[in-house]
C-alpha cells in the first residue's frame, strides 16, 4: 500500500499531539502495522512534535505510506522555520540539548527509524526525514541506479489532489510523468489520474509522442499540464518534453539546465509540433520537476550540500520555502546513481 500524496499536519503546540497520534494511528492501522511498531511510531511522533514546539515554535509534519522490498512502511517529514542546527551530528547524540532537557529526542528517533536523515541550516530551519517499516528490511540491498521521491499535497482544505506523479522503469530506461490538472478538486484529480493511466499503459519511448498520446486520452476531461522525462540508462542522457507550466531543471553539483515547456493544455490545445530536449548525464545529477503550486523562482543553490541528501529532503526543502499554499503542490526529485 502506497499513498499518492502526503497528508499535512500542523504542529504548533503540544495540544496537537493527541490529534496527530490518532490520525497517524489510523494511517498505520490501514497499512497493518504491528502493535509493537505502532508503539514505536507513537514515540517518534511525540518526539517530533516536542522538537517542533520546543525548538522551532511549531512546524508541520508530512505523512504518507510507502513500500520498500515489498515491506509496508511510513514516511514522515518534519519541517520548521526555526533557528536550525549548526552541528547536526552532535545534536543527534544522546544527552545533548539546548533547552535543558534530557537530550534524547533525536537519538531516540534515529534508533527507532529504519531511515533517518536531518538537514538543517542556521536561521533557516530543519527538515527531518524518517522512514519506519513494519518488518526488518534486508541487511543488504544492491544499490539502485536511480532514486525518485515526491512530495505532493492537495490544496489546503481539499482531499482530492489534481497533481499526480507516475513512473515506470526497466533495465534500459526510467520514464517519469508529472501532471497538474487544471484548477483543483475532484475534476482536476480525474484529469491527472486519467493522464497517468495512459502514461503507465503506453510503451512509447519518445517523450513528445507520449505527450500526444496522453493528449488524446484526456480529451473528455478539463485538461492538464504535464511533462514527460525519460532517462536512458545506456546512453546516459535525459530526454524531456512538456506542455504547460511544469518547471523542470536538471541539476548537478556544477551546473543547472532549465527545460522550457511548450504553451498549451494537454487534452485541449497541444502544439502540432513538439520536440525533445536532451541533457547529458553528470555525476551526482538530479532531475527536479515542480507544479505551479511552487513559486516560479525556486532554486536549490541556496541549500549547501543538499544534493548529497535523500531526494525527499530536496523536495521537502522546496515545499518548505516556495509553497504558494493556494493550490495543489508537487515536487518530484530523481537522482541518478551511476
Amino acid at each position: 500500500m502506497v499513498d499518492r500524496t502526503h497528508i499535512a499536519f500542523k504542529a504548533s503546540d503540544r495540544s496537537y499531539f493527541a490529534i496527530l497520534k490518532k490520525e497517524i494511528h489510523a494511517i498505520a492501522t490501514k497499512a497493518g502495522f504491528s502493535v509493537k511498531r505502532m508503539g514505536e511510531l507513537d514515540i517518534i511522533i511525540a518526539e517530533l512534535v516536542s522538537n517542533l514546539v520546543k525548538h522551532a515554535g511549531g512546524g508541520q509534519l508530512l505523512v504518507k505510506l510507502v513500500e520498500q522490498n515489498g515491506i509496508q512502511g511510513m514516511e514522515i517529514i518534519s519541517m520548521d522555520d526555526g533557528m536550525g542546527m549548526t552541528d547536526v551530528t552532535r545534536m543527534v547524540a544522546d544527552g545533548v540539548s539546548t533547552k535543558n532537557t534530557l537530550g534524547q529526542g533525536l537519538g531516540a528517533m534515529k534508533r527507532l527509524s529504519d531511515f533517518f536523515q536531518v538537514y538543517s541550516l542556521k536561521d533557516w530551519g530543519t527538515i527531518i526525514l524518517i522512514r519506519i517499516f513494519d518488518e526488518a528490511l534486508p541487511l543488504y540491498k544492491k544499490p539502485s541506479r536511480w532514486d525518485v521521491k515526491t512530495v505532493i499535497l492537495p490544496k489546503p482544505g481539499e482531499v482530492a489532489c489534481g497533481d499526480g506523479f507516475f513512473c515506470t522503469s526497466n533495465t534500459d530506461q526510467i520514464k517519469l510523468f508529472l501532471g497538474d490538472g487544471l484548477g483543483h478538486g475532484p475534476e482536476a484529480e480525474k484529469a491527472v489520474l486519467m493522464a497517468g493511466e495512459a502514461f503507465l499503459n503506453e510503451e512509447e519511448t519518445d517523450p513528445a509522442e507520449m505527450i500526444k498520446l496522453i493528449n488524446h486520452a484526456v480529451k473528455k476531461t478539463r485538461g492538464l499540464v504535464g511533462t514527460v522525462a525519460l532517462f536512458d540508462l545506456k546512453e546516459k542522457r535525459w530526454r524531456i518534453c512538456g506542455v504547460g507550466n511544469i518547471a523542470t531543471k536538471v541539476i548537478a553539483p556544477g551546473s543547472v539546465k532549465n527545460y522550457m515547456s511548450y504553451n498549451g493544455i494537454i487534452g485541449l490545445n497541444v502544439p502540432n509540433t513538439l520536440s525533445v530536449q536532451e541533457v547529458a548525464y553528470e555525476t551526482g545529477q538530479y532531475l527536479v520537476m515542480c507544479s505551479d503550486g511552487i513559486k516560479s523562482r525556486w532554486d536549490t543553490v541556496k541549500y549547501p550540500a543538499i544534493l548529497r541528501y535523500d531526494p525527499a529532503i530536496v523536495a521537502a526543502s522546496l515545499v518548505k520555502d516556495y509553497n504558494r499554499n493556494t493550490d495543489d503542490v508537487s515536487v518530484v526529485t530523481c537522482k541518478i546513481n551511476m
